[in-house]
């Protein structure tokens, strides 16, 4: 794995908060990669269908995207001549809902992430393959050429930009889950967690984020509650209970359980969001390519595209994630420092 920890801890914290998910059975066992299987989309006509197979984890939708000759243009003529866009994810050996994990037909690749790539793909007029890989080879895909660009909730950071290039496509946010009855909100200070009990998982960078802000509490004269559950259905519980005000963890998988949980006695909402990056920065989440191969700057205007035909924010909203939408895409954005780890 890349030397930053950061991302390992946030994919920690994902694995945590989507344990309680049981959509990732079946699929494949743990291996360097895996062909995923044909996606019911790319359609002769241009149709992407956002959220097909995902067991109810998002909204189904047809979108129709078509070629843009003057952003294919663009593209490595290797790729362009391959007619194809090999798109890697990490989700080997379970999965992690509601990016990237099989669906209820138990073949196909599904989540906002495969289906991000499809878009880009559509957009560039090229068929999509997709392709399942552990964390670690995910990278090395990327790095051998078996891979033209991984989407798969890669962080932004320096230190990656040493060997790869970006388009960003998402806010790469922690978030507050609390009961939909609650009325708190955080707005982005601190101090609004005074008096307050708050779960998150150990060894997370929001648990990192969470400590710091206990502290600073602490040197004000007054209490943050900081309580660990090994599982994410002990921290349910509590939340349902009461026994605490509010769970801190990944967007993405705290936005994906307030869907599972809607309809039920329990229901949560998201109380607000956090830069994954801390308050000086705002982390992004972005496509990656190999250093030097010409696609990032085609890829971020197939998605400034799709952002200024509405189909991005369709994407979005298809998975619960509005609240991680980007203004615009730009390639190689300042990311995450070195020294952030």
């Amino acid at each position: 794995m890349p030397p930053l920890s950061l991302r390992s801890r946030l994919l920690r914290g994902l694995t945590a908060g989507t344990a309680v998910a049981s959509l990732a059975a079946g699929l494949a066992a743990c291996g360097g990669d895996s062909d995923a299987s044909t996606h019911p989309d790319s359609a002769a006509d241009g149709t992407v269908t956002v959220g097909a197979v995902s067991n109810g984890a998002a909204k189904e939708t047809e979108l129709k995207v078509s070629e843009v000759k003057s952003i294919s243009a663009k593209l490595p003529a290797s790729v362009a001549k391959s007619g194809k866009l090999v798109i890697g994810v990490g989700a080997l050996p379970s999965g992690s809902a509601p990016l990237t994990y099989v669906g209820d037909d138990q073949k196909t690749l599904t989540g906002s992430e495969p289906d991000f790539g499809r878009l880009v793909a559509a957009v560039l007029g090229l068929e999509p393959e997709l392709k399942n890989f552990t964390w670690e080879n995910l990278f090395v895909g990327v790095d051998s050429g078996k891979v033209n660009l991984a989407v798969s909730n890669v962080t932004d950071t320096e230190e990656r930009k040493k060997k790869y290039e970006f388009a960003s496509y998402r806010q790469d946010n922690l978030a507050f889950e609390v009961a939909k009855a609650s009325k708190w909100k955080f707005d982005g200070d601190y101090k609004g967690l005074a008096g307050k009990t708050v779960a998150v998982g150990a060894g997370t960078n929001q648990e990192k984020v969470l400590l710091e802000w206990k502290a600073k509490l602490e040197k004000e004269g007054k209490k943050l509650t900081v309580k660990h559950f090994q599982e994410s259905n002990s921290t349910y519980l509590a939340l349902s209970s009461g026994r605490i005000d509010a769970y801190f963890g990944p967007n993405p998988s705290l936005s994906y359980h307030t869907t599972r949980v809607a309809k039920t006695p329990n229901p949560t909402r998201i109380a607000g969001t956090y830069s994954g990056a801390g308050a000086s920065l705002q982390g992004l989440i972005a496509a990656t390519a190999k250093k030097d191969s010409g696609l990032a700057e085609p890829v971020a205007d197939a998605i400034n595209h799709l952002i200024k035909n509405g189909q991005y924010a369709k994407w979005l909203a298809a998975w619960n994630l509005s609240n991680e939408a980007v203004a615009k895409s730009e390639v190689n954005p300042p990311g995450l420092p070195t020294d952030n780890s």
